[in-house]
């Protein structure tokens, strides 16, 4: 009798423990290692609608299991080049950047260095240059995207408000141009 009541016991407390370990939140945010491998292993399976962003330190961690956060101990500069890098030398997916209208504002002398990010996030793009749009806009456009496509949000230790980057992904062998041509060609019903 003894022996079924302690078995019972260590049963219920296994059983316990498990489901705490398995009950206890998620950490979203938490550190990753290898941020670029977590990069080179998601941009195979993204396409066209998917987002990458690379924030600033204060960026928002998301609800939404759709977006998918990862904090870095590395400035903003060296990280974007990275994704951007990365991007680029994929073949199926090219970036649109965006950046928050807001920066352009961000003084030197209140944030020390905004001027030389500014020309980072810019040169970092070359022809490819970043659309600006208010901040609100773009976290819209991101909360909309998250409803039906994944978004990975990289945060960096970058501490100049408004730097973050928003790369929305376009397919990489469909051009403006040509996408135009093939829409323009059907009949007004199937558009």
């Amino acid at each position: 009798m003894k022996t079924s009541k302690l078995q019972l016991f260590c049963a219920t407390a296994a059983l316990v423990l498990l489901a705490a370990a398995l009950l206890r939140p998620a950490s979203p945010s938490a550190p990753i290692a290898d941020w670029q491998t977590t990069l080179h292993q998601r941009l195979p399976v993204y396409g066209h609608r998917n987002w990458i962003i690379v924030s600033d330190a204060a960026f928002p961690a998301y609800s939404q299991s759709s977006i998918e956060t990862i904090a870095v101990n590395e400035d903003l500069p060296s990280v974007l080049r990275y994704v951007a890098k990365a991007i680029s030398s994929s073949k199926h997916v090219q970036a649109t950047p965006f950046v928050d209208q807001e920066l352009q504002f961000v003084p030197e002398d209140v944030y020390p260095g905004v001027v030389e990010l500014r020309q980072d996030i810019a040169n970092t793009f070359g022809n490819n240059s970043s659309s600006s749009i208010p901040h609100a806009e773009l976290i819209s456009k991101i909360d909309e995207a998250a409803k039906t496509f994944r978004v990975l949000l990289i945060k960096t230790n970058t501490t100049i408000p408004y730097t973050s980057v928003f790369l929305r992904l376009d397919c990489g062998y469909l051009s403006d141009e040509v996408e135009r041509k093939i829409r323009n060609s059907m009949p007004a019903t199937t558009k």
